[in-house]
């Protein structure tokens, strides 16, 4: 099945912005991440997202995706197809346009897969960042064969059928003439070695299940949906070649106060009437701490205010963001007679029973909303 257009993936036009980017990553990352969307399909469309994030967030990539789609231009063969997409017939390919044909050595050193862990992080871990000890489990060399298969004392042998190159020859006659066809061979599974006593504790794989304990340094700044990787921590290489690396994802829990954008944070204060009217210093909690803040006389709701790098590390060391506090005048209840009598003396002493011109112009809007 062909893969869906990175934009419309993330939902943004061809010509968005990286932070409108950002923005749609994080919104549908938050969405279809599996800790959170148990739906059957929302890991799939995680890494829908998660891989079309990677390509639009990155200049290069994107540059290359706008102009070549999802073929790889550095790829082999015709429009990014490899001669393996056609049957295995790449000497064919080789007969007509050049080059040799090209053995894969099954003994040559080859890199390990890597592996991918999902962390979950309270909103204060991910912002600080913590060192953890996590369990993941990867295959490790047997250490009863030493990572051969083979029984103690035996050895694997070179696959009689394809004597050792993991591949067999089949020639064929065509109209362009007497062709080679190469295929893996099923006897050896392109090991080119068997086993004719496996050990009985890995059962001739030489690898073996095992959870290793990792110590792992989460950076400050870290937010849902990004990444890191740990080198070296996936699976065992074969035949020598190096281990992959291990990828952990990261999901944050919400904060029931504060909200997240970037390296900034938001939050709502709610004030009295007396402190909006009179004007207060009061305490605003932040993720460093509590701090003072000054509330003017007259202060409506909805004002807001900036404490300046009191947001969260920037994960790659580039200073904090900001805290932006929005106010919010809670209008009292439940008033006592004595109160309510102040506030009508009050009303009349600021001669609210007559609207102002603001007034009359906020009304006269709201007529005109209603009317349509």
């Amino acid at each position: 099945m062909s893969k869906r257009d990175y934009y419309e993936v993330l939902g943004v036009s061809k010509d968005a912005t990286k932070d409108q980017i950002k923005k749609a990553y994080r919104q549908l990352a938050r969405k279809y991440h599996p800790d959170v969307n148990k739906e059957p399909d929302a890991t799939e469309k995680f890494k829908e997202i998660k891989e079309a994030y990677e390509v639009l967030s990155d200049d290069a990539k994107r540059a290359q995706y706008d102009q070549f789609g999802h073929v790889d231009p550095n790829a082999g063969g015709f429009g990014g197809f490899s001669s393996a997409d056609f049957g295995g017939f790449g000497d064919i390919f080789d007969m007509f346009f050049g080059g040799s044909s090209r053995k894969r050595d099954p003994n040559a050193p080859r890199q390990g897969a890597d592996l991918q862990y999902t962390m979950t992080l309270e909103f204060k871990e991910a912002a600080f960042g913590k060192e953890v000890d996590i369990e993941v489990p990867k295959e490790e060399e047997c250490d009863t064969c030493n990572g051969s298969g083979a029984k103690p004392g035996t050895k694997p042998e070179t696959c009689p059928h394809c004597k050792g190159s993991g591949q067999i020859s089949i020639e064929q006659q065509t109209v362009f003439g007497r062709i080679v066809n190469r295929r893996v061979c099923h006897s050896c599974n392109g090991t080119g070695k068997m086993i004719k006593q496996k050990c009985a504790t890995c059962g001739g794989t030489g690898k073996v299940k095992k959870r290793k304990k990792i110590h792992v340094k989460i950076p400050a700044g870290v937010d849902d949906g990004q990444q890191m990787r740990v080198a070296g921590q996936g699976e065992p290489g074969i035949n020598g070649g190096p281990p992959g690396d291990l990828y952990i994802v990261f999901h944050v829990r919400p904060h029931e106060f504060f909200e997240r954008d970037g390296d900034d944070i938001y939050c709502e204060m709610p004030i009295t009437f007396t402190q909006a009217a009179l004007g207060d210093e009061i305490e605003v909690p932040t993720l460093h701490g509590k701090v003072k803040l000054k509330i003017p006389a007259g202060t409506q709701t909805g004002t807001r205010f900036r404490l300046k790098g009191k947001g969260v590390p920037n994960v790659r060391g580039y200073g904090h963001g900001d805290q932006h506090i929005k106010i919010r005048v809670v209008t009292p209840t439940n008033l006592t007679s004595r109160q309510k009598e102040l506030l009508r003396e009050f009303a009349e002493i600021s001669g609210e029973n007559h609207q102002t011109e603001y007034d009359d112009s906020f009304f006269a809007k709201v007529k005109r909303a209603f009317k349509g």
